[in-house]
């Protein structure tokens, strides 16, 4: 199969019809062989029996239903496991996005070979109190992660399926998959400028949770470098401080044993000693207690699946 066409959904429905006509249209006129996967995260209006309705009739249409919102990251993470696609396209379902990207998309993964391709809304119609923040986070994420995108969280991207295989998308993650990838080894990071249009129906279902991103970016850096590995980060901080808390400890013990009439207890720096030494005791168990849980840690993505349609029941 060529094309594995992901789209996280929630609460839109009036938009389902028109967007799986226009990537059937897409489709055929290039002659690709694809599948849409669509996530219902835990949608309470009509989305799920549009959905129905529209796999009745096109046998690529296939979906998934979550027993609740779990979260736009949870959505592609799921779609990319069921993805059967040599290169895998995500896409928002509000109409925003345009599927005639698609073609470019994919020939920029399988002839150009990229790993990963991420659409850039150079010219975007949201008002600025979106806007502004984008611009932001996007520069600071840039200067953290030295991958030269101008739009990181465009939900319209190209994936290789060796890409959405090797990574997991969990919590608010989905912001910084370029980052994910580029950890985990994948490096061929290209940007495409694409169109970015008026939404038709409903409204944006983000609010002010997008301007804490930059916690989820703490996190990834933090997870990529000493996730597998807590007791090289904790363990060496605690050493150290327990290292400049012994030193000054000595220091204090030599005071007391050969100067006479020396009160160390009057002196500010013996108390910043003990605390030194405490801190790093409890950030080196901390450093031990991580990695025996890193070890025997189960999987982050744990999700309630209600229903599926169109695909092949596992025996």
């Amino acid at each position: 199969m060529d094309i594995s066409v992901v789209i996280p959904l929630y609460n839109e429905e009036e938009s389902l019809q028109e967007l799986t006509n226009w990537i059937d249209r897409v489709m055929s006129d290039n002659n690709f062989t694809y599948e849409i996967i669509m996530v219902d995260d835990g949608s309470n209006d009509g989305s799920w029996e549009k959905l129905t309705e529209l796999s009745e009739k096109n046998k690529n249409i296939k979906a998934i239903k979550f027993r609740r919102n779990y979260g736009k990251a949870a959505a592609l993470n799921i779609g990319f496991e069921h993805s059967k696609g040599n290169v895998v396209i995500t896409m928002d379902a509000d109409l925003q996005d345009s599927p005639d990207e698609i073609p470019d998309l994919y020939k920029m993964i399988k002839q150009q070979g990229f790993d990963m391709v991420s659409g850039w809304k150079k010219k975007r119609h949201d008002p600025i109190r979106k806007r502004l923040p984008s611009k932001v986070y996007n520069r600071f994420t840039r200067m953290m992660t030295g991958i030269k995108l101008h739009d990181f969280n465009c939900g319209l991207k190209a994936y290789s399926s060796k890409v959405v295989k090797s990574i997991e998308v969990y919590g608010e993650m989905h912001r910084y998959i370029p980052v994910i990838a580029k950890w985990a080894g994948f490096k061929n990071i290209g940007e495409k400028v694409v169109l970015h249009q008026k939404r038709k129906h409903g409204k944006s279902k983000f609010g002010v949770g997008r301007y804490s991103g930059y916690l989820d970016l703490v996190s990834i850096a933090f997870m990529s470098r000493f996730g597998k590995k807590p007791m090289h980060f904790f363990g060496i901080l605690g050493s150290f401080l327990f290292f400049i808390g012994f030193v000054i400890a000595a220091y204090f013990a030599y005071t007391k044993i050969f100067l006479q009439n020396y009160n160390m207890t009057e002196r500010p720096l013996f108390y910043l000693g003990l605390l030194s030494m405490i801190i790093g005791t409890q950030l080196f168990v901390a450093g031990f207690m991580g990695e025996m849980i890193s070890r025997s840690s189960s999987e982050r993505n744990k999700y309630l699946v209600e229903e599926k349609i169109g695909f092949i029941k596992e025996k």
